[in-house]
């Protein structure tokens, strides 16, 4: 049986045409990453349906390895989130008009959750590969963090995920979004494919972390 890493990206929201999350995750469906090969799938940008969403992929692909994608407009790198909270705080609606506060994304669950991918490696290859890449401390409390806080829970709890580690990663903006937004950082999306390849090839290839400093946190 063929070993699986699971890429997921959101579909637009927020008056967005488009969602690089996903588009990166689509460019690198069907890759072979050291012998794994990728498969991408799409999250509704929708509370309780994007992990529905997760779920079905979760059991369809059995993954050894899984990376979450999200937007995160404003930051001009890839960000290598350090951890995940139990806890929903929507600022705006997400696509279906929900926007839960102080809700708990798992009941009873742990607070937190840290990503078992080795984040600061990852931050280190990818600057190495010249792309811009920093460790982030916060994934907000949007659905980007109610997906990364519900995988890491059923990664830590369902026995049919225990081999598996994820974790998760928000992009910037391409150009073409901020066009005309003068001052808003972006990057080609061209590179943040090639980013992304390579800290899926560095998870894939690294399980213990470096210890040296993160480089500019979030």
């Amino acid at each position: 049986m063929t070993s699986t890493i699971l890429l997921t990206g959101f579909e637009p929201f927020g008056g967005e045409s488009v969602n690089p999350s996903w588009e990166i995750a689509r460019a690198l469906d069907g890759w072979v990453c050291e012998g794994r090969t990728v498969r991408a799938v799409q999250l509704p940008c929708v509370f309780g349906d994007a992990l529905k969403a997760l779920d079905d992929a979760l059991a369809a692909h059995r993954p050894e390895l899984v990376v979450c994608l999200g937007q995160a407009g404003g930051r001009a790198e890839i960000s290598l989130e350090r951890a995940a909270l139990n806890v929903d705080d929507a600022r705006i609606p997400d696509n279906l008009g929900r926007q839960p506060i102080d809700a708990a994304v798992v009941p009873g669950g742990p607070a937190a959750y840290f990503s078992t991918l080795p984040i600061k490696a990852l931050a280190r290859d990818l600057r190495a590969a010249g792309v811009a890449a920093a460790v982030s401390n916060t994934a907000g409390t949007f659905v980007c963090n109610h997906v990364f806080y519900a995988l890491m829970h059923r990664l830590a709890t369902a026995p049919a995920l225990a081999h598996a580690r994820g974790g998760f990663m928000h992009v910037p903006y391409t150009p073409e979004q901020v066009a005309h937004r003068p001052g808003v950082p972006a990057m080609a999306l061209a590179t943040q494919v090639e980013g992304i390849r390579q800290a899926l090839r560095s998870a894939v290839l690294t399980r213990a972390d470096v210890r040296e400093t993160a480089g500019r946190e979030h």
